[in-house]
């Protein structure tokens, strides 16, 4: 009779190049692409942004990073042009977002 042993018979197979190069290509398989925005969704983001400045509202941002979306929430403080940025106060520190990065940007009150 014949011991079929089932997938303990080729993890012996494999080399752990092999294993890191198979673990690199599935994270890179779940990565989103990044959205193409046009003029439109820009001056969306500018003209929410800037009535969230005025009304000091709570505001969540969406903005996309190494291939995958990171959401975050606050209240705008302000925005520095030189380095292209918008300072978010979260309820436990200040963030630093980049203007490139911006997906979304919505007023939630």
């Amino acid at each position: 009779m014949i011991k079929d042993r089932g997938m303990m018979k080729w993890q012996g197979m494999m080399l752990p190049e092999h294993v890191a190069m198979l673990r690199e290509y599935n994270q890179e398989l779940k990565k989103e692409p990044r959205p193409q925005l046009d003029v439109w969704d820009y001056e969306a983001i500018q003209h929410t942004l800037d009535a969230a400045i005025k009304s000091k509202a709570d505001t969540r941002i969406r903005r996309w990073k190494d291939g995958e979306f990171i959401c975050n929430r606050g209240t705008v403080e302000g925005v520095n042009l030189q380095k292209r940025e918008i300072e978010l106060q979260d309820p436990f520190y200040l963030l630093s977002l980049k203007f490139d990065e911006i997906v979304n940007v919505t007023i939630m009150d």
